[in-house]
């Protein structure tokens, strides 16, 4: 073997169709465009969904249900949560900027504390909402929770 007898491997090579090349290649004339209409003229790019002037899905298939423009969500926090994250930070009173910090909820998110899990200290809570199992519980350990006005921020 020399390199005067080198090949690339079968199958490696494809042949491109060369288009707008003249009439010889096969390919010359519309380049394999077709004849009008815009998919033929440059410059051409389809919206995303758009079916050729047919109803697109999107606005074929029924909706249904309602969704409220006003609906507030809550990041949920358990108290088995709010146990470990205390007994990691070492500090009985756990402030939204506590959870934030530790990774469970992001800035501007609400915290709904919820009654999943078992408290064995007594801790002071800052959160925006509590639900009644959660409040029982911290209540019954002694623990004190502080309501955060959601508006308030």
């Amino acid at each position: 073997m020399n390199l005067s007898n080198l090949k690339p491997a079968s199958g490696s090579i494809k042949k491109r169709k060369r288009v707008g090349r003249g009439e010889g290649s096969g390919h010359g004339g519309t380049s394999t465009r077709g004849h009008k209409g815009a998919k033929s003229r440059s410059g051409y790019s389809s919206k995303i969904g758009f079916e050729g002037g047919q109803m697109p899905l999107q606005r074929r298939v029924p909706k249904f249900g309602f969704v409220s423009p006003n609906r507030v969500e809550y990041k949920a926090i358990n108290l088995d949560v709010l146990q470990e994250l205390s007994e990691k930070i070492g500090k009985t009173t756990i402030t939204p900027q506590e959870i934030v910090d530790n990774g469970l909820a992001s800035k501007r998110d609400l915290i709904k504390i919820l009654g999943r899990g078992e408290l064995t200290s007594k801790i002071e809570v800052s959160a925006h909402q509590f639900s009644k199992t959660a409040a029982a519980a911290i209540e019954a350990i002694g623990g004190v929770m502080v309501t955060i006005d959601r508006l308030a921020k």
